[in-house]
């Protein structure tokens, strides 16, 4: 498939993925409501199989290979939720899996990957390109490369989670989403558009790297380098053709989170919530916490992308 995804292949995805993935809650706070003044709607893909919404990604693509593909296996690169997505659904499948991952990534992500039984190579974020190195490998080994976002069927999964949000609380005035490479952002827009089609679309960013904006304002795809933030799950050096190519057309705007922004989010969801998020995750609820006077009287998704995080880490975190 070279095209773009449209609701349709969502649809598909959707069937398809159905019988595995968990069809996550939407969770509600009155307290949090009443301190920004709006109906605010919580889809917790942090309570999806391996902890996060890139499950039905993975699983979506995995599930289409051929047999030769299957036998000969997969290869991706990811800084952990990705990683344990196609590490799992590998799995559940059958498939041999090889997983590219920074040296620093989550200690528990890591685990939980190799758990799964990915085989894990392991490269420096800072001075080493992923990308080369899982293209380097599929053409060695014979596998196939299933990226963490810039693929057709990885898209298609992800806006899954949007089509269920959608399904459940209807019509929303505004949607914000984390926004890392554009694989979740993408789905939901396509999801928005067919459900909800006077949704506002946003996408949020860490501040250290607003890539994003740039490339929608520049008119192509932005390269920076790997930001310096507490949301690993969100480093992307760049959004992809087909990420970019929907962004571009249907977002409606872009914001950004600083560190201190998404813990003082995290620190809401344990406090008013009593859930665990990981910093990339509270990048949609931070944007909106900033954004509450624009948003007073409003119905608003958020969509929690994961809660993957070291417990010691979370909790130094919080006490900071």
């Amino acid at each position: 498939m070279s095209q773009s995804p449209t609701y349709d292949d969502v649809r598909g995805a959707a069937t398809r993925i159905e019988p595995y993935a968990h069809r996550t809650p939407v969770l509600r706070s009155r307290l949090i409501d009443e301190q920004l003044g709006a109906e605010v709607v919580f889809k917790c893909e942090n309570f999806q199989r391996v902890g996060a919404f890139k499950f039905r990604g993975a699983f979506n693509a995995l599930s289409r290979f051929t047999p030769e593909q299957r036998r000969a296996g997969v290869v991706t690169y990811s800084s952990g939720n990705h990683a344990q997505a196609v590490a799992l659904a590998a799995q559940l499948l059958g498939i041999p899996a090889t997983i590219v991952m920074p040296h620093d990534a989550p200690a528990a992500k890591v685990a939980a990957t190799k758990g799964y039984g990915g085989q894990v190579v392991a490269y420096d974020r800072y001075t080493e390109d992923r990308e080369e190195i899982g293209g380097a490998l599929a053409a060695e080994r014979g596998l196939t490369l299933i990226p963490p976002y810039d693929h057709p069927h990885v898209i298609a999964g992800q806006g899954t989670v949007a089509k269920e949000l959608f399904e459940e609380v209807g019509d929303l005035d505004a949607l914000f989403v984390p926004l890392g490479g554009g694989g979740l952002l993408s789905g939901s827009t396509l999801s928005a558009r067919a459900l909800s089609p006077d949704c506002r679309l946003y996408g949020v960013e860490p501040e250290a790297g607003a890539k994003a904006a740039q490339s929608v304002r520049q008119g192509s795809v932005v390269h920076i380098d790997t930001p310096k933030t507490i949301a690993d799950g969100a480093q992307p050096q760049h959004l992809g053709a087909f990420t970019f190519d929907v962004i571009r057309r249907e977002v409606t705007d872009f914001h950004t989170a600083t560190d201190r922004e998404l813990v003082e989010a995290m620190r809401a969801f344990a406090t008013f919530m009593k859930i665990v998020v990981e910093p990339t995750g509270c990048l949609g609820f931070a944007a909106v916490r900033d954004l509450a006077a624009q948003l007073r009287g409003q119905r608003v998704g958020v969509i929690i992308s994961g809660g993957n995080i070291d417990l010691g880490r979370y909790a130094s975190l919080l006490a900071a």
